[in-house]
């Protein structure tokens, strides 16, 4: 049953914003709430809804780090109908206010960035729509797996896929700017022609995953064992340009010489 708790897991993260219940994913699964309930709790240590609502703090606690976006909007992009109930669950869940988060977590990232020591001069340009066969892992790490491997995340899956080309570019989604994150997730896998990603055949313990275009901040990363520095220099980086991380996947894609880091940008227009 793990592929389907995976999906489970992943439906909570596509529907952040919602207010679908636990009995709609059960639905969907094919299982009774109580199983869903039961199955997930034993594979991720909570119930469900406890986890969307960790999720929907996770991702404003990047907001409000990361944006210049009022407490209260991103109360609303993180699916909180009462201003008051979010600020609640964030208190419990960091215990501390939003406000408070918001400065600590820019004071920190400024501390890592200063430590660092690097100077970053990203690439802002249009990053094309692009489809990939992914496979979600949640194991926890400190730093990034070598880009060398992958593509063995795939489980013997055949390579080059159909409609790929023979040097398929690797790519691995983070959810997080940083990997020791309490919620670790990421997509790992090579990336596919849109045309023919239709008619791929993916097994159940991976999936078609489809990015849209994006405005993103680039930068070559020669060494991923600095991907931690490397983000933080970026990211106190971003204000001084008048951009800010929009709080969406981090994108990497294997080169020739390490890794593209692809950080999307909020939209202000």
């Amino acid at each position: 049953m793990f592929n389907e708790i995976m999906r489970a897991e992943i439906w909570l993260q596509d529907t952040l914003e919602s207010q679908e219940s636990i009995e709609a994913l059960a639905e969907r699964l094919g299982y009774s709430t109580s199983q869903v309930r039961r199955r997930f709790r034993q594979y991720f240590g909570m119930s469900p809804s406890a986890y969307r609502e960790a999720l929907r703090l996770e991702k404003a606690g990047r907001l409000l780090v990361h944006t210049p976006i009022s407490i209260r909007e991103i109360a609303r992009l993180c699916g909180y109908t009462n201003h008051s109930a979010f600020s609640r669950a964030f208190l419990r869940r960091f215990r501390c206010s939003p406000r408070q988060h918001r400065r600590d977590g820019r004071k920190a990232l400024a501390e890592a960035a200063t430590g660092a020591g690097l100077d970053v001069s990203p690439r802002i340009r249009q990053v094309p729509s692009c489809a990939a066969v992914v496979a979600r892992q949640y194991e926890a790490t400190d730093t990034l797996p070598s880009p060398d491997s992958w593509h063995r995340c795939l489980n013997g899956y055949q390579l080059p896929l159909p409609g790929a080309p023979e040097r398929a570019a690797a790519i691995t989604l983070l959810y997080t700017p940083r990997m020791d994150t309490c919620l670790p997730r990421r997509d790992t896998g090579v990336l596919v022609d849109e045309q023919a990603a239709n008619s791929l055949a993916v097994p159940p313990s991976l999936r078609m995953l489809r990015m849209p275009t994006e405005r993103c901040a680039c930068i070559e990363l020669t060494d991923h064992r600095a991907l931690d520095d490397t983000l933080a220099s970026l990211l106190t980086a971003l204000p001084d340009m008048a951009e800010h991380y929009s709080g969406e996947p981090i994108r990497l894609v294997k080169s020739d010489s390490g890794v593209e880091i692809q950080l999307p940008l909020l939209e202000t227009g």
